[in-house]
């Protein structure tokens, strides 16, 4: 929520400057950029946490139990690889630029702008090692909702 009201607070102040002033600021679009990527990536973690990210609920819904939990923990797996290469390739990213400087903010270095990537990363990898977990255990807290059993609907 923080870095959408900095990036609304600075888009305002953004368009203040060049249609009320007259006097455009360099920097702020740059850096409106940054926080749409960092607001992305965070965005994506708390996806993940919650289990909101893009399936294929209606595939899942017509498998029985163990199938979907097959299915659920091979979806884990392979999200688990996808958020390691994040990490990895994060790390290596912000050490190949971390000493560069942005371009119209020479006091804001790209290893802090780059270090979404990594840190976004981790935090996915570390909630899907955990949901992996439970799904191999059985346990649905923080199982996606196609890994989940059916719920049955009354209609009274």
């Amino acid at each position: 929520m923080a870095l959408m009201v900095a990036m609304v607070a600075l888009v305002t102040i953004g368009v203040f400057f060049r249609y009320i002033v007259n006097a455009s600021l360099s920097w702020y679009d740059e850096f409106a950029s940054y926080l749409l990527v960092w607001l992305s990536f965070y965005g994506a973690v708390v996806a993940t946490y919650r289990g909101r990210h893009i399936g294929f609920e209606t595939l899942a819904e017509r498998r029985g139990p163990r199938a979907r939990r097959l299915m659920a923990v091979v979806s884990e797996l392979l999200s688990i690889v996808f958020q390691g290469v994040l990490l990895v390739y994060g790390i290596a990213l912000v050490r190949a630029v971390g000493h560069e400087t942005a371009v119209s903010i020479e006091g804001v270095r790209m290893g802090w702008i780059y270090s979404v990537l990594p840190i976004s990363g981790g935090l996915m990898l570390l909630v899907g090692l955990v949901r992996l977990g439970l799904l191999l255990r059985g346990d649905e807290r923080l199982a996606p909702p196609e890994a989940r059993a059916p719920v049955a609907v009354r209609s009274e």
